[in-house]
């Protein structure tokens, strides 16, 4: 039963491990990483002029963008929590 455990766990940190290697993070990103990263990011918006602008300069600022098109935010906190004077989310 202990090596059941031992092989879940070690299985479990594997997949975090991978999770934030390939998913990036926080600072994961060099500066000139980003416009290509926000040209992913953006390219599915009908905004997508004003995507790209946000995009680049929250990116420039935390060196992270969110995987996928939309969501995933939690995987860049400073992305996530970066807001307009009226308290909306600044970055797509």
């Amino acid at each position: 039963m202990a090596k059941i455990i031992c092989a879940f766990l070690l299985i479990l940190a594997m997949a975090f491990v991978i999770q934030v290697t390939y998913a990036g993070g926080e600072g994961s990103l060099r500066p000139e990483q980003c416009s290509g990263e926000c040209d992913r990011r953006c390219s599915k918006t009908m905004y997508k002029n004003r995507c790209l602008e946000f995009c680049n300069l929250c990116c420039a600022k935390c060196l992270c963008v969110p995987s996928g098109f939309i969501g995933h935010k939690e995987e860049c906190p400073c992305y996530n929590n970066w807001k307009t004077k009226e308290g909306t989310p600044k970055c797509p």
